[in-house]
């Protein structure tokens, strides 16, 4: 069996190039319509990629032509006389060529999705190590076309890795530097902590708590309406005790009020809510049946990098209902990918407040700074 591949402008074209090489007995496989040249996507022609096979020891009538056919499975069967009995080795025969030429194209197509290469190196390494660290590719493209086009603006093209390097850090330092980052601003006085189970909610408020206290020297209390867990409310009666702060526990909205105007006095007033899943909207809505949003106040949603970026923007999708000031993403000890810390700003239009790595209260915290989101993803120094 010989199977070749022809790129031409149209199928007409292409099947006087299939029988000028293959002869009147060659079947078509299978074909598509691809992009030729250009550059990053521009000014790209479009071509037919037709696949195309004969087997020189079946003689068929020259009359018969080539047909095109959208799948294997129903060009071949049709395209050679089989005997009637479905037993004969004839049968056997064509069945395994079938197959071997099923697994043929399926690795021509594999080959052809992982291996091409769309730069020039250096550009490529550093292409790759951002697909690695999980940088969408959106982001990824946009970078690349302004690598390339200062490469090419530049007096002799040299590849200088290093100097590539340093552009690519100076250009993510501008695509980041319009979103807010950083720890509370204790512009206002109530910080709701919002996320999904299991991102560590509880843990960090408290890491927040003794930053304040014991760093940023501020006075502030804590309100709990996660009853969903008792585990969780001792948990924070635990770090309350600890850093010698009061804590209230808010079954209803009239007791989130209430707990709120007696600690009115304090500088902040961190509010914990319950974790549940959160790409149900139902349990968006429920928050407010507990938590003023209305009153003034920031909300900080907590998120993992050990998450999928897509439920993360599905999470945030929910959470439209509710005016997100910041982003928290925790467990940076967990994962060995930070892309997201680029692609929550950049493409969510949410600021980093903080990031967590590792459980140590109150020290596993750091206020979230576009370099350090860089030193990251990058591995820099």
């Amino acid at each position: 069996m010989k199977v070749k591949k022809y790129t031409a402008k149209s199928m007409h074209e292409a099947m006087k190039l299939i029988r000028a090489e293959l002869g009147d007995d060659a079947v078509i496989l299978n074909s598509k319509e691809v992009d030729i040249g250009g550059f990053l996507g521009f000014f790209t022609k479009k071509q037919l990629e037709v696949i195309a096979a004969v087997d020189p020891s079946i003689n068929r009538p020259s009359s018969r032509g080539i047909q095109p056919r959208p799948r294997v499975e129903t060009n071949l069967p049709n395209r050679r006389k089989i005997k009637d009995n479905p037993d004969t080795e004839q049968t056997k025969e064509l069945m395994n060529e079938l197959t071997q030429l099923k697994k043929m194209i399926q690795g021509m197509n594999e080959k052809d999705e992982t291996n091409v290469k769309d730069y020039p190196e250096p550009f490529q390494q550093i292409d790759d190590r951002l697909r690695l660290q999980g940088v969408s590719e959106s982001i990824r493209l946009d970078i690349m076309k302004h690598l390339l086009k200062a490469w090419y603006n530049q007096e002799g093209h040299d590849k200088n890795l290093e100097e590539i390097e340093e552009q690519l850090h100076d250009y993510l330092l501008k695509l980041l530097s319009p979103y807010e980052m950083g720890g509370l601003t204790f512009d206002k006085k109530v910080v709701n902590i919002v996320g999904p189970t299991g991102v560590g909610k509880t843990t960090t408020i408290a890491k927040i708590a003794a930053h304040c206290v014991l760093k940023k020297h501020k006075k502030v209390a804590l309100i709990t309406t996660d009853t969903y867990r008792i585990a969780a409310v001792e948990q924070l009666k635990t770090y309350a005790k600890i850093l010698n702060i009061p804590l209230e526990v808010a079954y209803s909205i009239d007791d989130f009020k209430k707990a709120a105007k007696q600690f009115e006095h304090y500088d902040l007033i961190l509010v914990d809510s319950a974790g549940r899943n959160f790409r149900n909207r139902l349990y968006v809505e429920e928050l407010s049946k507990v938590i003023d949003f209305e009153n003034e106040a920031n909300t900080y949603l907590v998120l993992s990098l050990t998450s999928k970026y897509e439920d993360m923007k599905e999470i945030l999708n929910q959470f439209s209902l509710i005016p997100i000031r910041k982003i928290i993403l925790t467990k940076k000890d967990e994962t060995s990918t930070f892309g997201v810390m680029i692609n929550v700003p950049i493409e969510l239009g949410k600021g980093i407040a903080y990031v967590t790595n590792g459980q140590n209260v109150p020290d596993d915290i750091v206020e979230a700074t576009a370099p350090y989101i860089l030193k990251s993803v990058l591995e820099v120094d």
